[in-house]
């Protein structure tokens, strides 16, 4: 098979087109022909620095849209031929970036009948990111007040949509270009981050989730009211805890999991029509260098995505 693989740390020029032995599924899971596989901002950082995995050569990716090829043994939830997605166990399952794949069954769903393999590549990683900080961690509910910072990004746009499917006001900060397009998905009031400063408010949030981190996170506990919580992807500035305590807030850091259940959610809200990934790019494999470099710039909207079949 074909992977994209790298042999050293770097910048996405270190990306090669591989040609790889194709894995067999071990007891549990399951060999998957990829269709699509989305990208991720951990894939950059993965890419270019040492942060969970071992040194290279390594093949990236945890989002995966595809066909079941062959089972494992003691496998009883899909069989050959089923339409899967979901995201390889982070950090430690990355190689999605292939024609082929294999991961645990219950790191898989059946892949939402309305939608293609690019919209459902485009979906577990940062949707899972998504549905765990406000479902799971912050337990969003109806009437509830929720700050996302990066709105407009791959979490960012999902989570707009789960909290506003679960009943919540949101309010979503990005570039001005994008505010529209957070209107469209549920945004109920946009802030500027280049020309406004969100923390400039008497309105106080029930939730904040923060993709950024740093300084970030630390001005965002001055937003939530007391009981309230910060769920921040990203690691944070040494006072922001303080400040948290001080401010009688909760002040956690996110590392998404897979999760049957969650992408199973994740699937039937798909399904519904109530949560769609806004794609604003795709790339046959043999490109993702360039999807790389594209990404990384940190100013496109929604999601990339790698095309394999």
């Amino acid at each position: 098979m074909l992977a994209l693989r790298q042999t050293a740390l770097g910048g996405p020029d270190v990306l090669r087109l591989t040609e790889l032995a194709r894995p067999a599924p071990g007891p549990g899971e399951i060999l998957v022909a990829v269709h699509a596989a989305g990208l991720n901002p951990t894939d950059f950082k993965h890419r270019a620095h040492h942060i969970f995995l071992p040194p290279p050569p390594m093949t990236l990716g945890w989002d995966v849209s595809g066909t079941v090829v062959e089972t494992g043994v003691g496998v009883t939830l899909f069989r050959s031929g089923d339409e899967v997605f979901g995201m390889l166990p982070y950090p430690y399952g990355a190689g999605s970036h292939a024609e082929y794949v294999t991961g645990p069954t219950r790191a898989f769903a059946a892949k939402p009948a309305g939608i293609d393999h690019v919209q459902a590549a485009a979906l577990p990683l940062a949707a899972l990111t998504a549905w765990q900080a406000l479902v799971d961690t912050a337990d969003l509910r109806a009437g509830q007040r929720v700050l996302i910072h990066a709105a407009a990004g791959g979490v960012g746009h999902l989570a707009v949509q789960i909290a506003k499917e679960r009943g919540a006001h949101v309010t979503g900060t990005a570039s001005a270009a994008k505010h529209d397009f957070l209107r469209e998905i549920g945004v109920d009031a946009c802030i500027d981050y280049r020309t406004e400063d969100f923390t400039d408010t008497e309105q106080r949030y029930d939730v904040v989730l923060d993709a950024l981190g740093g300084a970030t996170a630390t001005r965002s506990v001055g937003v939530l009211r007391p009981g309230g919580i910060l769920v921040s992807l990203a690691p944070y500035a040494e006072d922001t805890q303080a400040a948290a305590e001080k401010a009688q807030v909760r002040a956690v850091t996110l590392l998404v999991e897979h999760d049957q259940a969650g992408i199973r959610a994740v699937a039937g809200l798909a399904d519904q029509g109530k949560l769609r990934a806004y794609v604003s790019g795709t790339f046959p494999l043999a490109e993702g260098a360039r999807a790389h470099a594209l990404g990384e710039t940190g100013h496109t909207t929604g999601k990339l995505v790698i095309t394999v079949r």
